[in-house]
């Protein structure tokens, strides 16, 4: 299996990081024409955008895990390049950014199409929404040989005209990845093919994350893109209530929140409504999460939806006790009473309580943190992922 550290990447000529639709629809890019594959498989992973979440930084992670004596490796973006194409072009890997202006644009098609043909690549592998709807069009009319799909999320109220865009464009892909088997069972029930589907779950760099334990007495964390399906209200309420069963001399539960995100401003106001401002910290976007996890408590996650949350992972792996909501791939990762607790979506006072409950007994919160260590070890590691991803690359059917 490949180790990045063993051997050096690749490091392509010319510019590699390229902004603009009509740089890349109207004007050759010089590396398209010019590497050579030297019999390696060309995979071109086609994204919405590079910016930072869970999805991004698995592109990194295909970027530095990949084995390059194996496979050729080139990143789109629709949108423009944000700070996973920095760090994957730090890698020596291409990155092109079509700069998709918001909204659906045909054009967009055509000129990614272009690209593709230019590129002439052995797999076009998709993820997400946006990159699945105009990946797999552009690949169809570029004749691309595989098309592959990873769906990362559980497609969280998504309108029932995009399922059906899904569902019909589905039959020009070869194979449909879900992170989770919970992802897998949507995907079959919105129409496509169980044969056509499989899971790879996701999973983390262990080396980069150590593990540390639990903080008797330090704060609860969140780290999640602040948007509507991962409730960070109900969590702030959680908090609220939680101060409101405090024992008599017993320490006031804090907690710290990194992320950012379009829900932001009204949950620092819920935050000043309920009088939490000296227990609740806003954090923002951070790059060091090794870091922003050090000191806590516990790790809460109170989603509406997930796949299989990285940030979920990183905190096990650091040995942190953990609570999620028993939602979409949660349940796959943390086993009640062994790695953590399990609660019911929408419910502050259930999340309140499993806070209380592991921040009375360190015992537990210890006990859960090696547990959850030894899990992420075991079950989601980083090599794991991508060998399975490769087997796809390679023969069209995963270890799953």
């Amino acid at each position: 299996m490949y180790d990045p550290s063993s051997m050096p990447l690749p490091v392509p000529d010319g510019n590699t990081v390229v902004d603009g639709a009509s740089a890349a629809c109207a004007n050759p890019i010089a590396w398209t024409n010019t590497i050579q594959t030297n019999g390696r498989r060309r995979i071109v992973h086609i994204s919405l955008g590079t910016d930072v979440g869970g999805m991004e930084k698995l592109l990194v992670e295909f970027a530095r895990w990949t084995d390059p004596s194996q496979y050729d490796l080139h990143f789109i973006s629709l949108q423009s390049s944000g700070e996973a194409a920095k760090q994957i072009h730090a890698l020596g890997l291409p990155v092109i950014a079509l700069g998709k202006p918001s909204g659906f644009r045909p054009d967009v098609v055509v000129a990614l199409s272009r690209q593709l043909r230019r590129m002439a690549p052995d797999v076009v592998h998709t993820h997400n929404t946006a990159g699945f709807l105009y990946g797999v069009a552009a690949s169809t009319l570029a004749r691309v040989p595989m098309v592959i799909h990873t769906r990362h999320g559980q497609r969280f109220e998504a309108p029932k005209r995009q399922t059906l865009s899904f569902r019909w464009l589905s039959r020009w892909v070869d194979h449909v990845v879900s992170v989770s088997n919970d992802g897998q069972q949507l995907t079959i029930k919105e129409g496509i093919s169980a044969e056509r589907t499989c899971t790879i779950r996701n999973g983390i760099d262990l080396n980069q994350f150590p593990y540390v334990g639990p903080t008797a007495n330090g704060p609860a964390v969140l780290v999640a893109r602040l948007s509507a399906e991962k409730d960070v209200a109900c969590l702030i309420r959680a908090i609220a209530i939680a101060h409101q069963k405090r024992r008599d001399q017993e320490a006031t539960i804090s907690l710290r929140i990194v992320g950012d995100g379009a829900e932001r401003p009204g949950l620092e106001s819920l935050t000043r409504e309920l009088g939490l401002s000296k227990s609740i910290e806003f954090l923002g976007q951070r790059r060091n999460i090794r870091e922003a996890l050090r000191g806590a408590s516990m790790f809460v996650l109170p989603s509406l939806s997930e796949g299989i949350s990285l940030t979920l992972l990183e905190a096990m792996a650091c040995g942190l006790p953990v609570i999620a909501t028993h939602v979409g791939g949660n349940p796959e990762v943390v086993v009640p009473d062994l790695t953590g607790m399990l609660v019911p979506a929408r419910d502050p006072e259930a999340i309140a309580d499993a806070m209380l409950e592991l921040w009375r007994d360190e015992t537990m919160a210890t006990r859960y943190g090696l547990e959850g260590r030894q899990r992420v070890e075991l079950e989601f590691g980083i090599q794991r992922m991508i060998h399975e991803y490769e087997l796809l690359y390679q023969t069209g059917d995963s270890a799953s």
